[in-house]
């Protein structure tokens, strides 16, 4: 099996060779990443079915380095969205580029950053594993910055670059603790080293959370997704969003399963950091005009709702709750295939929105269901599955994680019903906030009238774009039809995280697939109601003379684009219920005398975190380089010098 893996892989960075030496590299990439992907495939579904592990060893000639790989359950659960949304998005990513200029030079960094993934998440080194971590940041950065001519992408390359090096800090302080102890940096030394089950454990779970959790974006370290999501191509913002920030929760998973048991501190620390995550990622994507930042901050959001259901899990697991810890686990990790499948489709149809019609600003679109009719068909699956409607996907997985709170609540136990009760609580708000925030973006954007002439002129983009987007919309309702048989997925997973049998796991997670069976089946009778009701309107309408007027008019002879929602307008009482914490700037224009020709208001939301912390921070420590440029003079024997001192100093502390 790995040879299919390791196929995958070589095919990948092959193909992406080719396409900077060929005039038709771009189609040679693309089709290298999809044949590539469905090589990938074999290994991951034969991992997941059978929850065999498939290994890997080569010498390397690396200082405590080796090329381990092994594809076990945790790790093909993770391949999963790596290979089944790179080709999709490679698909719409061909006629994008192509409706953009080109830029067919991308597609040496795009095959490098899906193999980087796939090595990384299979990487049973950590040597391995950081080489990798860097390669696909490094391909990520070009990525974002493929647009460069642009000072919005090259300002949000570097604030991209610097947060995932600082990341990267963290993480290898992580191994080079791990290693010392252990004496190697094989993962599987990292169990028997003890460590793990000292006090120093507290301290690795803090580098892993803020190493890790800075790649995901939990707050206050995701000052970069609202900056790097809008400013690389649409393709390239679904995968990074959809499958690239999974490798931050990939990351910390795997650290979970080196320690041999987790202190109720670390669930009240991962459901408090997803609390946060989840609550100030929709709160402050409601504010937003930006289409794709708007979805960018709903990905802090959505990797708050996956921290919940890990921070559940692990409450579950430091208690001896097992219902809570395997359900907890289990809706943490499905929200994770669930939210890569609708926020690729949701970043595919703002870039698809923002080709056919123009802007990203929301307040210039609207009216698009009827000229963009696929894609806004889309967008709405995408929409519905995010903020948790039945019967799609995105349900499915926080029914999940609230079925594992309520089970913690009924316990009865004083910290476990804080906990729990403050994750649930949490959820519920997530939720509701999510509900009102995309019922503005597809209600502004999609319905209504054209409110610029881009949008009253857009018209439905190619088929290779809108392909990949009603693909992916299908798959919003299969997974969640399939989750029954999807959960049993997670028997070879969850006994690594839970510290339980996989008979134990089976047990809870049958009863939970027989629970989420009852709520589908509810949903289908529902649909099935739904469905005949309008077949009978439509039977009972047919040969009548039927007539269309307009809505409503509010007393307006002719009314305008202009009367309609805004998006400031639609937003407006949350944003103002929340202002004490998103600190939204005003600009108002009032209409003034009997008969006012102008009037507006407009509305800007920045974030507090980059505003108040990390600009200081960067200007603070600009300030200190600048103090120092005295050092950096041009005259090379005195850094001879520096470089003696330095070893001598070195020398000294190791002689101590």
């Amino acid at each position: 099996m790995m040879t299919f893996f390791l196929s995958s892989v070589s095919l990948l960075m092959a193909t992406g060779l080719a396409a900077l030496f060929s005039r038709k590299g771009s189609l040679i990439a693309v089709a290298g990443c999809i044949l590539a992907a469905i090589l990938g495939l074999i290994p991951v579904l034969a991992s997941l079915f059978t929850s065999a592990a498939f290994t890997l060893r080569i010498g390397w000639n690396v200082p405590f380095g080796a090329f381990s790989l092994e594809i076990d359950p945790l790790s093909a659960f993770f391949l999963l969205p790596v290979f089944l949304l790179s080709p999709l998005a490679a698909l719409y990513g061909q006629a994008y580029l192509q409706n953009q200029g080109g830029h067919a030079k991308s597609w040496f960094f795009w095959n490098s950053l899906v193999a980087s993934m796939a090595v990384l998440v299979a990487a049973r080194n950590a040597v391995l594993f950081l080489v990798a971590w860097e390669i696909m940041s490094l391909c990520s950065f070009f990525l974002v910055v493929c647009e460069h001519r642009h000072a919005e992408s090259r300002r949000a390359g570097w604030i991209y670059l610097v947060s995932t090096h600082l990341g990267t800090a963290f993480i290898v302080a992580l191994f080079l603790l791990l290693g010392n102890s252990a004496h190697s940096f094989d993962f599987n030394e990292f169990i028997r080293s003890g460590i793990v089950s000292s006090p120093a454990a507290t301290l690795l779970f803090f580098l892993s959370v803020v190493g890790f959790g800075t790649k995901a974006g939990f707050v206050p370290f995701h000052v970069w997704l609202p900056e790097a999501h809008p400013a690389a191509p649409s393709h390239v913002s679904a995968l990074m969003s959809g499958v690239m920030i999974k490798m931050g929760i990939y990351g910390l998973v795997r650290t979970l399963t080196f320690f041999n048991a987790y202190p109720f501190s670390w669930a009240a620390v991962l459901i408090a950091v997803g609390a946060l995550s989840g609550i100030l990622g929709v709160l402050f994507a409601i504010a937003q005009h930006d289409v794709k930042r708007l979805l960018a901050y709903h990905s802090v959001e959505n990797i708050g709702i996956i921290t919940l259901g890990l921070g559940t899990g692990l409450l579950g697991t430091s208690l001896q709750l097992p219902f809570v810890a395997v359900i907890g686990f289990a809706g943490g990790l499905l929200h994770v295939l669930n939210h890569a499948v609708f926020k690729s489709l949701l970043f595919l149809g703002a870039g698809a929105v923002a080709l056919r019609a123009g802007p990203r600003d929301m307040d210039r679109l609207g009216g698009l269901l009827k000229r963009m009719p696929r894609t806004g068909i889309a967008f709405f699956i995408g929409a519905a599955a995010i903020a948790g409607v039945p019967p799609l996907n995105g349900f499915v997985s926080e029914l999940l994680i609230f079925y594992a709170g309520f089970d913690g609540i009924v316990a009865g136990s004083v910290p476990v019903v804080a906990a729990t009760v403050a994750a649930v609580a949490a959820l519920g708000l997530i939720g509701g906030l999510a509900v009102a925030c995309f019922t503005k973006v597809f209600g502004i954007v999609f319905l209504g009238e054209p409110r610029s002439r881009e949008a009253e002129q857009a018209h439905e983009a190619d088929a290779l774009m809108t392909v990949p987007m009603l693909v992916l919309a299908s798959l919003c309702g299969i997974i969640a039809l399939a989750s029954p048989l999807i959960l049993r997925v997670f028997k070879g997973i969850l006994p690594g995280l839970t510290h339980l049998s996989a008979a134990e796991c089976s047990f809870r997670l049958d009863r939970a697939a027989h629970t989420l069976e009852g709520f589908l089946a509810a949903a289908a009778a529902v649909i099935v109601m739904a469905t005949a009701l309008v077949w009978a309107r439509r039977r009972l309408l047919s040969g009548r003379s039927q007539t269309v007027v307009v809505t409503w008019d509010c007393g307006y002879v002719k009314p305008s684009a202009s009367m309609q929602y805004t998006s400031s307008s639609f937003a407006q009482p949350l944003v103002d219920l929340f202002g004490s914490i998103l600190r939204t700037h005003k600009h108002l224009e009032a209409p003034a005398g009997h008969f006012p020709s102008i009037g507006s208001m407009r509305t800007h939301t920045a974030d507090i975190f980059r505003r108040l912390l990390f600009d200081p921070l960067f200007a603070a420590v600009q300030h200190a380089l600048i103090m120092g440029h005295f050092l950096q003079h041009g005259r090379i024997h005195l850094y001879v010098l520096y470089i003696a001192l330095t070893l001598l100093i070195l020398l000294a502390v190791k002689l101590q």
